[in-house]
């Protein structure tokens, strides 16, 4: 599956998109969350504040429950604003 990382998230994570492969135990996008913070300190801090991280896969947004199966692509980004 690919990961793209947008905004402050990619800057903390230091790459824009990754090709990984989910464990089992990841079924819904909140789970990849969960588990992307413990592949590392960047990681980490790119999500410690979970709740408000944005998801899309494939290219529509969803709620964290989202389930990922059939996924080919996940966006993770941080609130927007309009300007």
């Amino acid at each position: 599956m690919k990961v793209k990382y947008f905004a402050w998230v990619r800057e903390r994570i230091g790459v824009a998109e990754e090709e990984i492969e989910l464990p089992a135990t990841v079924g819904t996008a909140g789970d990849l969350i969960v588990w992307l913070k413990g592949r590392g300190e960047e990681y980490a801090h790119a999500l410690e504040r979970d709740k408000f991280i944005r998801v899309a896969v494939d290219q529509r947004h969803v709620r964290h429950d989202a389930p990922l199966s059939g996924a080919r692509e996940v966006a993770l980004f941080p609130p927007m604003t309009g300007g």
